[in-house]
């Protein structure tokens, strides 16, 4: 099957895309493309899913660039095609045409950035730890000390879950309340005490504080299309061992 990828006509000329899990090489739970190095999936599968990526980004394999993802708000400048671990961070950016940056989501946000007039790129793995901890305003920073301009920077949030599938319970609610009564416009009441938080919608907002004023959502919600996206909260819902992770990557 034909690889699927999801592209932003904010984002070109510069090459990406967000791929959805069709076309891979992954079966069972994974079925699909699964780029997720730390999953239980076969680790020869997976490396044959993302040689399909970097062919798809015409680059070479070595130069998928990509990182140890920890929920953190660091952010790794890469130079040079990857040999040995990942760094641990959440972020990437690079000067350097030729590289991908990539990042792996199941439900969190995977957020591409790109100065194509200054030749820089970014890519952000952002869930609601990540936002709260800065990672896109770090990665926005990192863009403009390497020679972004942040009113020529666009950013736009891949397939993530959406605040209808997003359900949390009080004490995330008040987590948030306790930070900033301004964060209740992206919580709705759902069942019981149950709470439904619009992730994708904080995001934008901190992608707009962070200066940025050319920034969107696909709107692609990665629960609730089972055919096209993996989710971590679909699994746990299903009682799944597993789960797949999508892959998201741009390049100069």
């Amino acid at each position: 099957m034909t690889l699927e990828i999801l592209t932003a006509e904010a984002l070109t000329p510069v090459r990406h895309g967000f791929f959805t899990r069709r076309g891979g090489a992954s079966s069972g739970i994974f079925a699909g493309l699964n780029c997720g190095l730390g999953s239980s999936d076969q680790a020869e599968i997976v490396q044959i899913n993302r040689a399909r990526v970097a062919e798809a980004m015409a680059v070479a394999p070595d130069a998928l660039g990509r990182v140890h993802q920890v929920h953190s708000a660091d952010v790794a400048v890469i130079e040079v095609p990857q040999s040995g671990a990942a760094p641990r961070a959440d972020a990437l950016v690079t000067t350097t045409p030729g590289l991908a940056l990539s990042i792996l989501t199941a439900d969190c946000q995977p957020v591409l950035f790109a100065d194509a007039q200054a030749g820089v790129i970014g890519a952000a793995h952002a869930g609601w730890k990540g936002l709260l901890a800065g990672v896109l305003e770090n990665t926005v920073s990192t863009m403009v000390e390497l020679g972004a301009e942040r009113g020529n920077i666009t950013a736009v949030i891949g397939p993530c879950i959406s605040q209808r599938h997003y359900e949390v319970g009080p004490e995330f609610f008040e987590d948030f309340m306790v930070l900033d009564t301004d964060y209740s416009r992206f919580f709705a009441t759902g069942l019981g005490d149950r709470m439904l938080f619009d992730l994708p919608g904080l995001g934008l907002l901190k992608l707009r504080e962070a200066g940025l004023e050319q920034v969107g959502w696909t709107g692609h919600c990665t629960y609730a299309d089972a055919e096209r996206f993996y989710s971590y909260r679909r699994a746990t819902h299903h009682k799944e061992a597993d789960y797949g992770r999508l892959i998201s990557a741009i390049c100069l």
